[in-house]
């Protein structure tokens, strides 16, 4: 069964999307689209040669959305997906692609969620820290024992996990799954504390605006990062988007789910291939490729 997989944050390159508008009709009409809806040149960001201007949150999460949905469209025919995830943001890609959100509400919503969670960045002084090299029970437990705010956020993979919090409490854990094994406990170069509890305001700000967006059923099951698990029910494809935001992404047991339902062959569609390399760190014998 083939399933296809959308990536998040930090996926992005300079230049992204040039390519395809250039050759692609559908893109040029999805990218002048872009740029109405959102109110600014997305496109005069996407397909230059600044990397720091690419990287602000605003510009990220939409420019990622807009490459790899257009670049489903554009495989035609070879995208024929059984199966759906999106990586945290990658979701809201999947959403669309599945014909559960029109790609205008889709990025209406990105660029909501964006906006939300720089200005949640905003008010709290959050980071995140890679940890290698520990089993995600360990690192749960001494996250929980910390004082402070401070959550496993990130299942990427077994021994691959990312952490969520205030600044304090994140440095301190660190310290402590350092000391409990871990091969390095990295904070890493980010504006805030995603998928944490400190993301509450973006949270209640995005809640709004999904409540006011028309969800369909999806062309086939979308194993969401909150729970994991495949799902065609709207309502339920809602609340979790919503739900996402403080939430843990679980990446590792939604791929181990997806195998568990028949997935064979792993199709990244979008930037990079971060995906990919994780599928195959989840299980080996999968079958990975990109969509192109």
């Amino acid at each position: 069964m083939n399933a296809f997989v959308f990536p998040g944050q930090g996926a992005q390159f300079p230049g992204m999307g040039k390519d395809l508008y250039a050759s692609e009709s559908i893109a040029k009409i999805r990218f002048k689209q872009a740029n109405e809806i959102l109110g600014f040149s997305i496109t005069e960001v996407m397909f230059g040669e600044d990397a720091e201007a690419l990287k602000q949150t605003q510009v990220t999460q939409p420019a990622i959305f807009l490459y790899s949905t257009i670049l489903s469209e554009v495989m035609g025919n070879r995208f024929n997906p059984e199966m759906l995830a999106g990586h945290s943001l990658g979701e809201f890609s999947a959403m669309v692609t599945a014909g559960a959100l029109s790609f205008e509400d889709g990025l209406s919503l990105v660029h909501e969620r964006a906006l939300a969670m720089q200005a949640a960045c905003d008010e709290t002084q959050g980071t995140m820290a890679a940890i290698i090299g520990l089993e995600d029970n360990r690192v749960k437990s001494i996250c929980e024992k910390t004082p402070g705010i401070v959550i496993a956020a990130n299942y990427n993979c077994p021994g691959q996990l990312v952490i969520s919090g205030a600044v304090e409490a994140v440095q301190n854990a660190c310290k402590e799954l350092t000391d409990a094994g871990a091969k390095r406990a990295l904070l890493l170069p980010v504006g805030g504390a995603f998928h944490s509890p400190l993301m509450q305001p973006a949270k209640s700000r995005l809640e709004k605006a999904i409540e006011n967006t028309r969800v369909n059923e999806p062309s086939c099951p979308i194993y969401q990062n909150v729970t994991g698990k495949g799902t065609s029910d709207p309502e339920l494809l809602k609340s979790n988007l919503v739900a996402q935001l403080t939430a843990p992404v679980r990446w590792t047991q939604s791929v181990q789910q997806m195998i568990s339902d028949g997935a064979t062959n792993f199709i990244e569609v979008g930037p990079g291939k971060v995906l990919q390399g994780l599928v195959k760190k989840i299980d080996r014998s999968m079958e990975t490729q990109s969509g192109s």
